[in-house]
């Protein structure tokens, strides 16, 4: 097989939501860039698919919000979590009670969002997406990545593409994760994820769903036409209740959805594309950690190649995509005019590691007083604080607003290069 030597000025790796918003940013604003992506295609089913205020405010900034509007979405306004007595559902985020025009989180298939990205990237004259291209290896010269080696997934011909900059958001995965000098640190999760489909009917609840059955917590995304289900189970558990039988577990499923139980007419038996076997449930490894540094001489890390996140509070996507705001905004300039440097890509990890690390905080406080117990078969409300805590949330209308705040919007708003920017209207 032959070997292509190619050259960029800046080579993204990965073609997720933060390496299309990266990669349009940086075209948008003249600088050549190439996204390599080792799927043919964007179509990943069991994949997050909330697109909070923050990116959906991107999106009109860059002119978008008409046509991301007429995809096929659903509204969600509030979040909330069985942490009352009894199971019962306090709002901890009423992010309907946000001012502005995007006071909720689009429910949104992920390849259309992606596809959206890539359409309008591919308009830019600097810009290329290969698909089907996975990276293998880093080019290295003088303690300095200088791109990366790759290899077409269908053809099986290998290449190098040279980069003044080499951008890994390819999530936690990521082959930059294995570079020891980047210094990766885990915490602890009490939980994997089982993700599977049922049919909707027009007659079920509409956009994001979550109840707590015996030992798992459940969370559904309205499709439409389908259910997408999450199901939190404790860490390491699949074995045990795989070996318990689906139909089992089918039944604790129902009885933990009021909805769906015996009797209603609703119930899984009555859906005629319920999982048949196992080898229709997937199972996620949830991990959660973060790179120590997100940066080495011509390569930086951002989302989940710099951060994996937990799937708590579904915040993960957006995230990523405010990273790649933040580093097209420091880094547009520097690239265009041939002088990016160390200095540069370390100043996207000074501007993003706080709401990294303050996010993972929460969800880790998230894990020990919510998730865990209830997973463990224990009330959450141990003492009574985090009932206490969720009564004042309720209760304060202006204390609703913080975490509606952080949820939609971190901890602060990124802004993109004015070069990339083509408001909507």
């Amino acid at each position: 097989m032959g070997r292509e030597r190619e050259r960029t000025t800046c080579c993204v790796v990965g073609g997720g939501p933060a390496g299309m918003v990266l990669g349009l940013l940086l075209a948008r604003a003249g600088v050549e860039v190439t996204v390599l992506e080792k799927h043919g295609d964007f179509l990943r089913d069991f994949r997050g698919d909330t697109v909070h205020p923050s990116t959906l405010r991107l999106l009109d900034d860059l002119g978008l919000a008409d046509r991301f509007e007429a995809l096929p979405q659903r509204h969600v306004h509030s979040v909330q979590l069985p942490i009352g007595r009894g199971g019962e559902l306090f709002t901890v985020g009423d992010i309907g009670s946000l001012p502005g025009k995007y006071n909720y989180v689009a429910m949104v298939p992920q390849w259309d969002l992606l596809d959206l990205l890539a359409d309008e990237a591919n308009r830019e004259p600097s810009f290329r997406l290969r698909m089907n291209t996975e990276v293998t290896s880093f080019l290295m010269e003088r303690g300095r990545v200088t791109g990366v080696r790759y290899r077409d997934r269908v053809g099986g011909s290998t290449g190098e593409l040279r980069a003044t900059l080499t951008v890994a958001c390819d999530g936690r995965g990521s082959l930059a994760r294995a570079l020891p000098e980047l210094g990766l640190r885990e915490f602890p999760c009490p939980m994997d994820v089982w993700w599977f489909r049922l049919p909707r009917r027009a007659s079920d609840p509409q956009g994001l769903v979550g109840n707590a059955g015996e030992r798992f917590l459940t969370a559904m995304i309205d499709r439409g036409d389908y259910w997408q289900c999450a199901v939190l189970i404790p860490k390491g558990a699949d074995a045990k209740y795989r070996a318990e039988g689906l139909d089992r577990f089918l039944t604790s499923f129902e009885e933990a959805t009021p909805w769906m139980r015996p009797g209603t007419g609703t119930g899984t038996a009555d859906r005629d594309t319920r999982p048949r076997s196992w080898d229709e449930v997937k199972l996620l490894d949830v991990r959660m950690d973060r790179l120590r540094r997100w940066h080495r001489p011509g390569l930086l890390c951002i989302g989940d190649a710099a951060h994996a996140m937990s799937p708590v509070f579904g915040i993960g996507i957006n995230l990523a995509v405010e990273d790649a705001v933040a580093a097209a905004r420091h880094l547009a300039g520097p690239l265009r005019a041939g002088t990016v440097g160390l200095g540069d890509v370390r100043a996207v990890q000074r501007r993003r590691w706080p709401t990294a690390a303050a996010t993972q905080r929460l969800q880790r406080i998230a894990h020990a007083r919510v998730i865990e117990p209830l997973l463990q078969g224990r009330s959450p409300a141990v003492g009574g604080e985090p009932l206490r805590l969720a009564e004042v949330l309720t209760k304060a209308p202006w204390l609703k607003r913080a975490p509606a705040y952080f949820l939609a919007y971190g901890a602060g708003r990124e802004r993109p290069p004015a070069a990339s920017v083509r408001r909507s209207g």
